[in-house]
C-alpha cells in the first residue's frame, strides 16, 4: 500500500481530511441555491495540502472511493447540524468516482447514510465526471438510474472537457450538467466559443436539465452566461470553497449579493427564447416540421397527446395517411383532403397563411377527442422549399 494512502487514512482517522464547501448561485438573483463539498487535507499545522498532492493517487489505487463515502458523511454531519439548529439548508453534492459505479448497492448503501442522519433525499447530489462514465454506458445508465429511483439527484461534472455529445447528453438520465470551466477561456470573448456555449445551454433547457458554469471568475463572464439562461454559477466572482464554519456562517447570514436588473433585460434572447418555447411545447403537445417541396417531416415535440404512435420522422404524404387513420371515422376525409400535399402547396400559393381543421382523434385509451391542426407556412431563408411547421392541440 502507498504512502500516501495510509497518510490519508490517518488524515481521515485525526478529522485531518475535511470538507470544504463552494457554494452555488442563482445567475441571475445572486441568491445561495447550492454548494459542491471538496476534500481538504488541513494538516495539524494549519497547512493544507493541495488536492492534486493525493487524489491522483488514490484514483489511481482505487482507495478514493474511501475518501468520498468520508466526504459524504462529513456532508451529512453538517445538514444534520443545520437541520437541528433550524438553519438554511440547501443541496449539497457530493464527488463520487468511477469505481462506485461496481460498488453493490451503491444506491442502498446511500440511502442507509443519509437516513441515518434523517435528512431529505433531495439535500444530496451525487457528482460523477463526465469522463468516468465513456465505458459501459449501460452499467453506468442503470447506476445513475438506481441513483436517482431513490430521490437522489445526479450531476455530470465537467461537461464540455471530453468527448461530449448531444446523445450522451440525450441518453444520460441526470438531472444537472456542469458546465466545465475550460469552456470559459477569457471573458468569452472568442465567437466560438460563445456559440458552443449558447448551444450546450440551449439543448440543456429544452431537455430540462439544469446548468452550472464551473469556473467563473470574471463580471464578463457572469453576464453573457445570464444571457444563455445558465441556471447555477459556481466560481470565484462569487466565493472560493470554504471551511465548514464559514459556510455555516454564510447559510445563517446570506440574502443574496447585488440587486440586479430587470430580469429580461438581464437574460436577454436567449432566455427569452426558452421561456417561450416552454409555453409553446407546453401548449402544442405535438410539433411537426414538414418540407412540402422535398415530402419529407420530422417530429420536434410529441408528449402528453392524444396518440402516441405517431412517427417521428420520414414521408410527408405517409404521415397524412397514418393522421387520417387515427381520427374518426366521419373526419378521415376531411383530415386527408384538407391536409393532402398538393392541397397545400395549393394553399400556399395561394398566398394562404396557415391551414386548420379540427377533428376527432382516437387515442391510446380508445377514446376520441378533439384535436385542433394547424399548418403555419414558413420561410427559410437558405431555401425557396416550402416548409410547414404543424402544431397540434388537444381541445
Amino acid at each position: 500500500m502507498s504512502e500516501v494512502v495510509n497518510d490519508i487514512r490517518q488524515a481521515m482517522a485525526n478529522h485531518e481530511l475535511k470538507a470544504y464547501y463552494q457554494p452555488q448561485y442563482d445567475s441571475i438573483t445572486s441568491r445561495l441555491k447550492s454548494a459542491e463539498a471538496l476534500a481538504r487535507w488541513v494538516r495539524p499545522d494549519g497547512v493544507i495540502v493541495p488536492p492534486m498532492a493525493f487524489i491522483p493517487e488514490l484514483e489511481r489505487t482505487g482507495n478514493i472511493a474511501e475518501v468520498d463515502w468520508y466526504i459524504c458523511e462529513e456532508v451529512c454531519k453538517l445538514l444534520k447540524k443545520q437541520k437541528s439548529d433550524g438553519g438554511k439548508q440547501v443541496p449539497i453534492s457530493v464527488n463520487f468516482s468511477r469505481f462506485h459505479v461496481r460498488e453493490p448497492d451503491f444506491a442502498e448503501k446511500l440511502t442507509a447514510l443519509v437516513d441515518s442522519y434523517e435528512l431529505e433525499h433531495r439535500l444530496i447530489c451525487v457528482e460523477v465526471t463526465e469522463s468516468a462514465m465513456v465505458n459501459e454506458a449501460d452499467l453506468i445508465l442503470n447506476w445513475i438510474s438506481s441513483i436517482r429511483a431513490e430521490g437522489f439527484a445526479v450531476a455530470i461534472d465537467d461537461f464540455g472537457s471530453g468527448l461530449s455529445s448531444l446523445s450522451f447528453a440525450k441518453d444520460v438520465p441526470a438531472d444537472i450538467l456542469k458546465i466545465d470551466k475550460s469552456l470559459l477561456s477569457g471573458n468569452c470573448e472568442n465567437e466560438k466559443e460563445r456559440i458552443v456555449l449558447e448551444c450546450i445551454f440551449a439543448f440543456a433547457n429544452r431537455l430540462g436539465i439544469s446548468t452550472v458554469a464551473e469556473g467563473v471568475e470574471t463580471r464578463e463572464q457572469l453576464e453573457f452566461l445570464r444571457t444563455c439562461d445558465c441556471k447555477k454559477i459556481q466560481g470565484y466572482i462569487f466565493a472560493k470553497p470554504m471551511p465548514e464554519e464559514d459556510y455555516l456562517e454564510l447559510c445563517r447570514t446570506h440574502t443574496k449579493i447585488e440587486q440586479t436588473a430587470d430580469i429580461l433585460q438581464a437574460q436577454a434572447p436567449a432566455s427569452a427564447v426558452n421561456l417561450l418555447l416552454g409555453v409553446i411545447f407546453k401548449k402544442y403537445p405535438l410539433i411537426i416540421f414538414s418540407n412540402l417541396t422535398r415530402n419529407s417531416f420530422y417530429m420536434m415535440a410529441y408528449e402528453n397527446f392524444t396518440s402516441t404512435s405517431c412517427p417521428s420522422t420520414g414521408v410527408f404524404d405517409e404521415l397524412i395517411m397514418h393522421g387520417a387513420s387515427t381520427m374518426h371515422p366521419d373526419d378521415q376525409q376531411s383530415f386527408a383532403e384538407t391536409f393532402a400535399r398538393e392541397n397545400l402547396l395549393k394553399a400556399h400559393a395561394d398566398d394562404k397563411p396557415e391551414v386548420r381543421l379540427t377533428t376527432r382523434q382516437i387515442g391510446d385509451d380508445g377514446v376520441y377527442r378533439r384535436v385542433e391542426t394547424v399548418d403555419y407556412f414558413v420561410k427559410s431563408e437558405s431555401s425557396d422549399d416550402v416548409l410547414v411547421i404543424t402544431l397540434c392541440e388537444n381541445r
